[in-house]
């Protein structure tokens, strides 16, 4: 993804976790020629507010939300400290996991970057129970998802989970290896043991992923298995102060898991450093 400028995808509420998302990224790509979409939906489900939709027209809700991202652009330029960065405004109607969706193949995005909620009911319900639904939509690019008004820390570690059930490919392993280039980040893989010792395909895996990761400063740790992935996965960060948690997302892999735990989906997914969610 070095070759050539990154499209970046940011949905924004305009809200103070969207715009923190958003600085997050600038600072996180800063050496980085990169064109930045600024994208808003000005979806609403009729079931979360009626009245606000037989309050506006589309012609005033558009020219509102225009003016509003005119101004986001706008400030963002006065702050941002690299020429290489171009930035880009996007409407959509549609909702916000549908929007990405289009606007990622229109625009040839590589990464989306959003927060995970917002600050009204209407927008808690678009940014915030939808991240899921936005990760499971979207299996063209990475998403890296931040948590509230999450603060810009350079990733000297990267943590990766995985329970070595399948082997992985370059084209999954890139956005991690690319994330890590950015600030020659340390890459901390992490097992979660649920039997004592590996299969024989485990252990093929494992090896297949040193190679992957040849050139790269990395290390091996194995965590206890618990009843919750995601406590465990938590502690190790705390334990580690790993800076991001990056993850693959397939079927009946770790991240799958990690949602179907009944604490995560009733709490919409809230995690404590950004995640960098990879599709299969």
């Amino acid at each position: 993804m070095t070759s050539k400028n990154l499209n970046i995808l940011v949905p924004t509420d305009f809200s103070d976790n969207a715009i923190s998302a958003l600085h997050y990224a600038l600072r996180l790509y800063a050496k980085q020629s990169c064109n930045f979409y600024l994208l808003h939906t000005t979806y609403i489900d009729e079931a979360v507010d009626r009245a606000f939709n037989a309050a506006y027209t589309d012609d005033n809700q558009n020219r509102t939300f225009e003016k509003k991202l005119d101004g986001l652009i706008g400030q963002t330029e006065t702050i941002n400290a690299n020429p290489n960065h171009t930035f880009q405004w996007l409407l959509s109607d549609k909702e916000l996991r549908n929007a990405v969706k289009n606007m990622v193949k229109e625009h040839h995005i590589d990464i989306v970057v959003m927060g995970t909620k917002g600050t009204t009911d209407a927008v808690e319900y678009v940014m915030g129970s939808n991240t899921v639904k936005v990760l499971r939509r979207i299996t063209e690019c990475p998403v890296l998802i931040l948590p509230d008004k999450y603060t810009f820390i350079e990733p000297e570690q990267i943590t990766f989970p995985t329970d070595y059930n399948r082997s992985y490919d370059e084209k999954e392993l890139r956005a991690l290896k690319h994330l890590a280039d950015l600030y020659q980040s340390k890459i901390r893989i992490v097992h979660i043991n649920e039997d004592k010792n590996l299969s024989e395909v485990q252990t093929r895996n494992m090896e297949e992923l040193k190679g992957y990761l040849a050139g790269y400063d990395y290390s091996f740790h194995w965590l206890t298995d618990t009843s919750s992935k995601s406590k465990s996965i938590a502690t190790f960060i705390d334990a580690l102060e790993i800076d991001i948690l990056a993850m693959i997302n397939y079927k009946h892999g770790v991240l799958e898991r990690i949602l179907n735990e009944p604490v995560i989906k009733k709490l919409a997914f809230h995690p404590t450093v950004p995640i960098l969610v990879i599709p299969k």
